[in-house]
Formats: C-alpha cells, sequence, structure tokens
C-alpha cells in the first residue's frame, strides 16, 4: 500500500500507470473499438461543426440548437442509410474489378523491359501481397453491412446525445474531480485535453483533406474517361487517411488503370494529377486546416505505419500516426506541436 502511494505521490509513474491501465482496458474492449473510434471521431467531427456554425448564426436559443442538431443528424442519417444501400454494393463490384484488373496486369508479361522490371520489383517487394491482404480485410467489413451498420448507427445517436447534452455532461464528469479518484479524475483529464488536441484535431484534418482529395480525384478521372469512378474514390479516399503510404500505394492500381486505356501517356497524366493534389493538400490544405504542421519526417511516418497496421491492422493505418502524435504531445516533444497554444499549455 506504501509503495502505491508513493508512486501516485509521483507525476510521471502515476500518468504512465494511469495511461496502461486505460491501454489495457482498451485492449480487453478491442471488439468495440469500431463503435468507440466512430463515436469518437462523430462527435468531435459533429462538435467542432455545430459550434462553428451556431457561433456564426449566432442562435442562443438552446431548444432552436437542439431541434436544428437533431434535425440535422436524422439527414445525415436517412442519407447514410440510403448511400449504403444503394452504393456499397456498386462499390464493391467495383473494387473487386479493379483488383482482378491489377492481378491480370501483374501477371502479364509485356514486350516493354523497363514495365517488366517494374512488376518484378512489385512482385519481389510483395507490395501486393500486402495491399491484397488489407483489401481483402477491407472488404470482408464492407461487406459485413450488419456490424458496421449498428456501429455506425450506435455511435451517431452516442454523438448526437454528446452535442445535446454536452454541458450536463461535462458537469457531472467534473463532480469526480472532488471524489475518492479525484487524482485520476485529473490525469484522465490531461490526457482527454491533450487527445483532443493532438489526436482529434489530426483526425479532423485528414478526414477532410482526404474527402477534398476524394472529389478532385473523381472529377479529373471522370474527365479522364477512367472507368470505376465509385470504387477509385472510395480507394482514393481511404487511403488519403494514410499519411504518405496511401499516395504511394494508390499510385499502384491508378497507374495499373492507366496503362491499360492509354499506356504511357495515360500514367503520366495521373502522375501529374497526383503532384497537382499532393501540392493543393500540402501548400493550401494543411497550412490552412492545421495552425502548425506536424513536421513528421517520413521515417518516422513509416515506421509508426508499419508497428501500427501489425498492432491494430486497417485501423493503424488511419489512427496510427495521430496517436504517435498524441503521445509526443503528452510527453512534451515541443517540435512536434500541432497546435498554436501548445508551448503555453507545455509550460504549466
Amino acid at each position: 500500500m506504501t509503495t502505491i502511494k508513493s508512486i501516485f505521490s509521483r507525476q510521471l509513474p502515476r500518468r504512465l500507470l494511469i495511461l496502461l491501465a486505460f491501454a489495457a482496458v482498451i485492449y480487453l474492449l478491442r471488439g468495440m473499438v469500431n463503435m468507440f473510434l466512430l463515436t469518437f471521431i462523430f462527435s468531435y467531427l459533429g462538435y467542432t461543426a455545430s459550434n462553428y456554425f451556431f457561433s456564426k448564426a449566432k442562435i442562443v436559443n438552446s431548444k432552436l440548437l437542439k431541434a436544428i442538431i437533431i434535425t440535422i443528424y436524422l439527414g445525415i442519417l436517412a442519407f447514410g442509410t440510403s448511400i449504403l444501400y444503394k452504393y456499397i454494393p456498386v462499390i464493391i463490384s467495383q473494387l473487386k474489378s479493379i483488383i482482378f484488373q491489377a492481378t491480370i496486369f501483374l501477371n502479364s508479361t509485356y514486350e516493354n523491359d523497363a514495365l517488366n522490371y517494374i512488376i518484378s520489383l512489385i512482385k519481389d517487394f510483395k507490395i501486393t501481397t500486402y495491399i491484397g491482404d488489407n483489401v481483402d480485410t477491407l472488404l470482408k467489413s464492407i461487406t459485413n453491412i450488419g456490424k458496421w451498420g449498428f456501429d455506425i448507427f450506435i455511435a451517431i445517436i452516442l454523438s448526437l446525445f454528446f452535442i445535446l447534452e454536452n454541458t450536463k455532461i461535462s458537469k457531472f464528469t467534473s463532480g469526480f474531480k472532488y471524489s475518492k479518484i479525484g487524482i485520476i479524475y485529473e490525469e484522465l483529464s490531461f490526457f482527454g485535453n491533450k487527445f483532443l488536441q493532438s489526436f482529434g484535431k489530426v483526425i479532423q484534418t485528414q478526414i477532410t483533406i482526404s474527402f477534398i482529395n476524394c472529389i478532385l480525384s473523381m472529377i479529373l478521372l471522370s474527365i479522364l474517361k477512367f472507368p470505376q469512378i465509385l470504387g477509385l474514390g472510395f480507394m482514393i479516399f481511404v487511403l488519403g487517411l494514410v499519411p504518405v503510404a496511401g499516395v504511394i500505394i494508390s499510385l499502384i492500381p491508378l497507374s495499373i488503370i492507366a496503362f491499360n486505356i492509354g499506356g504511357f501517356k495515360m500514367i503520366i497524366y495521373i502522375l501529374i494529377l497526383i503532384a497537382i493534389l499532393h501540392a493543393i493538400e500540402s501548400y493550401i490544405l494543411n497550412p490552412k486546416l492545421m495552425s502548425q504542421k506536424t513536421k513528421l519526417p517520413v521515417f518516422y511516418t513509416f515506421v509508426v505505419l508499419i508497428v501500427s497496421e501489425n498492432l491494430l491492422g486497417i485501423w493503424g493505418l488511419i489512427i496510427g500516426i495521430p496517436i504517435f502524435i498524441f503521445i509526443l504531445d503528452v510527453l512534451e516533444v515541443k517540435q512536434f506541436d500541432i497546435t498554436t497554444n501548445s508551448d503555453t499549455e507545455n509550460t504549466e
């Protein structure tokens, strides 16, 4: 008992123990990870968007605010349900067609020696096996509409209640500050604030940038007369959530389809397209959407993605970097701060 008290009397060991305990709980509840992550993402995005909208509209009537929020959520739920019902089968079919085209391409021999050499390199590095395994997992997840539909529905409902009762939730939760577990509350509050400032901001930025890239890509690909636009758009959106590596991975199926419909000339068009989108992301979207860039070296990015993918699967590719940024923020590694007020908070 004395040892435990001495550990909890020191801040760093206390925080490490609480963080490890929280990670253990998350691991035990890993079967619900989809619901947890979707709830957090919907709540964060919904709360941020509602605050921004209502501050601009200057609406202060609480009943009117709640009525507007509920109406918007019902509209999103109805729209999402119709999209799932109408387009998910089409997307699955088009993704399978894209995989089939890629398989045919990589198993064929061509007169161009340079092209054959590139294909042999792709096979040697087992890039297709890696992509195939993850795509198969993704397709199985998409196909399991029942489980995903239930998780999305519950996440939307929970995020709605969170936004509607945010003030009540804050007041109720703050009651733990003066309870017998007040120390644990203080540390969890510290981690929660850091989590919102780092993880939440990065996820929000990734989703926004990926969505914009997806729309722009679909428009440009349709101009270039690419087939399977919906499937490619979905693939670009999902891979866009994976920093750096997503762009490289998406180049493989896009280049294969480009070669099939227009040869090397079309591949050059695709490379120009990706370069333009990357420039828009780097010089317009990132500075606009983030107060300060993460400035994470590419080496660290790939190491984090490899480790997180092995630990968490597909989710690891999406949330690996935000979690790493969160850890750096907790450790107060100042050169990786992503918010303008981080330096002030880190000195507290």
